[in-house]
């Protein structure tokens, strides 16, 4: 990292310290406002902001061909969630916001893509009995892993695993399908199972399938009638405490105030998803796509001194059609991802947390007959519990026999 930038991003954490420290200090419900006297029926709104300052080694070329800045400013999300139950037989669901608006995507009167609101998820849910539950919309329902259903809120890493979310943009947007699900438990086990459409303007809809190498892009070239539907599924067996499953949103890290231990295993199967040049006809077929994931999660307190530790580790084979792969990001092949964190000791109800964590991901691609590696290592300061916060990270990503890329990020982020 060039020294002229060493100044500047030490006034950042400063900065960001003393403002989020003032901070409201109980969040207790959040900001839920009861329409009967005993809170039956009521409406919730939840925000959060989540702003970096990323500095990259190896920066990229501009349109005239000059070096783009190596150290960027963006908003990685701003988004508000609402949810509202009149009865415990019906839920409504609403969450829209923005991600990564940085200088390259804004526009100058605020019309530009990136700078648009758009709906993450809307759903309408309807209670079967006490422990089961379905419903549709634009859901986040998600199968495969606890790391697709992940919650942006709470994570313990600075941001998810990337090829954890394993479909955005190829199949659904930004990882919510439009479909109908089914959720609930049985005893300890819970589960979540879905049917949705695939969407036709996928991330790979210009992609030209060649005779070994296929594209994700069966619905806008076979049509609906073929590929059109997808199935998801989630199960996950609690072994300690039990996680609500009240919303799909799962957390990142409890900070040692549960003692969880699960184990899980996913899946998502869509029937001619992707699409492959046939050699004898040379027609475009279609090739199935199919992930399966089997991950583990642990998060306890250490003993009686306010540490405590959160892991995860996941497996997952992911088979998107033959010699795929789109952005350095999906690709047929398999994967294994793992992060740890540790809260230091001190008194459980201290306000100031830190929670130093790494990560490391591994993963063999089959288009390039090799693998991908990331290795990230960084820390949370908690002022307020998730509620607010400062992460830094450090990853260094290397993919084939590209040259490895560092980033050092900062981040901070307030939720209500």
């Amino acid at each position: 990292m060039k020294n002229k930038y060493i100044p500047l991003l030490l006034f950042l954490f400063t900065a960001s310290f003393l403002g989020f420290s003032q901070g409201a200090t109980e969040y207790t419900g959040g900001m839920k406002v009861k329409l009967n006297e005993d809170g039956s029926k009521y409406f919730r709104i939840i925000s959060w902001a989540q702003f970096w300052a990323q500095h990259t080694d190896n920066t990229t070329l501009n349109s005239t061909g000059n070096e783009e800045a190596d150290l960027n400013f963006s908003i990685r999300r701003a988004r508000i969630l609402m949810y509202a139950q009149l009865t415990k037989k019906f839920l409504i669901l609403t969450h829209f916001g923005l991600n990564s608006q940085n200088a390259n995507n804004m526009g100058p009167v605020g019309k530009s893509d990136s700078s648009q609101l758009f709906f993450h998820d809307v759903w309408g849910e309807w209670q079967l009995t006490t422990d089961h539950s379905i419903g549709g919309g634009l859901h986040y329902w998600n199968g495969i892993s606890r790391a697709n259903n992940q919650s942006t809120l709470n994570m313990l890493t600075l941001d998810n695993n990337r090829q954890s979310w394993s479909t955005i943009g190829l199949s659904d947007q930004f990882a919510r399908h439009m479909g109908v699900y089914l959720k609930g438990k049985f005893g300890n086990l819970q589960y979540r199972v879905s049917v949705n459409e695939a969407i036709t303007n996928s991330l790979d809809i210009n992609g030209t399938p060649t005779i070994n190498t296929a594209t994700y892009n069966g619905r806008a070239i076979l049509g609906g009638a073929e590929a059109s539907k997808n199935y998801a599924g989630y199960f996950d067996y609690n072994f300690l405490d039990q996680e609500s499953n009240f919303l799909p949103y799962k957390v990142g890290s409890y900070l040692g105030s549960k003692r969880v231990f699960n184990i899980g295993a996913g899946f998502f199967y869509h029937p001619n998803g992707s699409t492959i040049l046939d050699a004898q006809t040379n027609d475009f077929i279609g090739e199935d796509v199919s992930i399966f994931s089997l991950d583990a999660f642990y998060d306890a307190p250490l003993g009686d001194n306010g540490s405590s530790i959160t892991a995860y580790l996941q497996y997952q084979n992911s088979n998107y059609g033959e010699n795929f792969t789109l952005g350095q990001t999906y690709e047929t092949g398999s994967m294994l991802y793992t992060h740890v964190g540790y809260l230091l000791p001190g008194e459980t109800d201290r306000k100031v947390k830190i929670q130093p964590y790494t990560s490391f991901n591994y993963r063999s691609i089959d288009a390039i007959n090799d693998n991908a590696t990331r290795f990230g290592i960084g820390g949370n300061l908690y002022f307020t519990g998730h509620h607010s916060k400062l992460s830094v990270e450090y990853s260094n990503q290397k993919y084939g026999n590209l040259d490895a890329v560092g980033t050092f990020t900062v981040q901070g982020m307030i939720y209500l």
